[in-house]
């Protein structure tokens, strides 16, 4: 299927692994030129060179911290000279804080996380929306979690900031919709990435069991009796980045292989 991706320009959050890298590699392999965003210039720059190896899209990079909010706006400006114009698809894709519960926590801690995970990516995408709106067509996707419907017990602040994330999409969806811009909030449930390797080891360190046996019972818990790939993460950020999902707004999405019960 051809997803009508050939051109677009799409600014693509923690580009450098994981989530983030699944997307720019989907969108490139359907002709869209991405600009990588993430603090380490090195590391895009590597996954940049394999991007522009594939093709038949192109990769640029665009180097910022998302808390640095005047560096990530400047990343912005860098993005779209280098690509040629207005950034017409955005994935807002932060790193997740550390686990923890949430009572007692210490006020520094949850303005610092608001300020990364949060209040960057309202800013980011106030920075493209004008262009989006005056183009008459783009997309924002934001990569949450399951935690929006099932918050995990420990990971308290994630829960809470990702739901903040997921509310204020939902209001932006029927904002924009009338300009051909959509709003969706993709929600990964086990995917293979380096984050899910460190939560199962801080799950075994608790537990006072191996890494191995941690993963191994939470695939239990999923009715598709495996951890999703990247790969498959990737494929549903591109389709709905396309123009062939231009119906689908102000939804959450899940990815998760049936983890989430709920209806």
């Amino acid at each position: 299927m051809d997803l009508q991706l050939t051109g677009k320009r799409a600014l693509i959050c923690g580009g450098s692994s994981g989530l983030g890298r699944a997307v720019a590699t989907a969108l490139v392999a359907e002709g869209a030129h991405v600009a990588l965003l993430s603090r380490d210039a090195v590391k895009l720059q590597a996954v940049a060179d394999d991007l522009n190896a594939m093709g038949p899209g192109r990769a640029i990079i665009a180097p910022a911290d998302l808390a640095d909010h005047d560096a990530l706006l400047k990343a912005v400006d860098v993005a779209e000279e280098g690509l040629g114009g207005p950034i017409q698809i955005l994935l807002n894709n932060t790193g997740g804080p550390p686990p923890s519960g949430v009572a007692g926590l210490d006020p520094a801690l949850w303005r610092e996380q608001f300020e990364a995970m949060v209040l960057s990516v309202f800013r980011l995408t106030d920075r493209v929306m004008p262009g989006m709106r005056s183009m008459g067509w783009g997309r924002v996707l934001n990569v949450a979690s399951t935690s929006v419907i099932e918050p995990i017990g420990t990971l308290g602040v994630s829960n809470t900031l990702r739901a903040s994330v997921a509310a204020w999409a939902k209001t932006l969806a029927g904002e924009v919709a009338a300009n051909g811009v959509t709003v969706n909030t993709l929600l990964p449930g086990r995917i293979d990435t380096p984050r899910i390797e460190r939560l199962d080891a801080a799950r075994a360190a608790a537990t006072g069991v191996e890494p191995d046996e941690a993963r191994a019972e939470s695939v239990k818990t999923i009715p598709a009796g495996r951890i999703g790939t990247t790969e498959e993460f990737g494929a549903v950020a591109a389709l709905l980045a396309s123009p062939l999902a231009g119906y689908v707004t102000g939804s959450l999405i899940r990815v998760d292989g049936g983890a989430v019960r709920a209806i």
